[in-house]
């Protein structure tokens, strides 16, 4: 069993100092996915991968979310979807930020599971306009989150060696 397993284990059980103890060992690794996570975001995203390392740390060690760790990869696994679900937060404060009644509506179609009809019976609009707004909302969103092939590339995978496979 490696450190960060042990570490895990302790979180697992409870110790309070497990949790201080984790964050130097794993920190690369997560600085290197974080990086990652955000070549895949489309130009002018604000977060800087430190930030989203701490913040992402910080919400899986908030509410004991840690004690279901039963491994490494379980333990990395759960930290790309925290930055993952960080990364959809700024998305939906950007598009309410701009539109807070299509933001309302994403929020009550998505997380709350309406319908279109009693989420626009919520927000005091018509079903057709709903529909409409549901529809542009959805859009923005998937263009602030969606990868650009191109943009994500690394320069090897751009304009790889001749005899290398293709980047899988």
């Amino acid at each position: 069993m490696n450190q960060v397993t042990r570490i895990l284990s302790a979180i697992e059980q409870g110790d309070p100092r497990a949790a201080e103890q984790l964050l130097p060992l794993v920190y690369d690794e997560l600085r290197r996915l974080a990086a990652r996570k955000l070549v895949q975001e489309k130009p002018g995203q604000t977060l800087q991968a430190t930030a989203l390392v701490h913040e992402a740390f910080l919400r899986l060690l908030d509410g004991g979310s840690g004690r279901d760790w039963n491994s490494r990869g379980h333990f990395f696994a759960a930290a790309a979807e925290a930055m993952r679900r960080i990364l959809v937060d700024e998305a939906l404060n950007a598009l309410a930020a701009e539109e807070p009644l299509k933001a309302e509506l994403v929020k009550l179609r998505y997380f709350a599971g309406l319908s279109v009809e009693e989420a626009a019976a919520c927000l005091g609009i018509s079903a057709v306009t709903a529909k409409r707004h549901w529809a542009v909302a959805r859009a923005r969103l998937y263009a602030a989150l969606s990868e650009d092939e191109d943009e994500a590339a690394t320069p090897e995978e751009k304009n790889p060696r001749r005899g290398d496979p293709p980047p899988s």
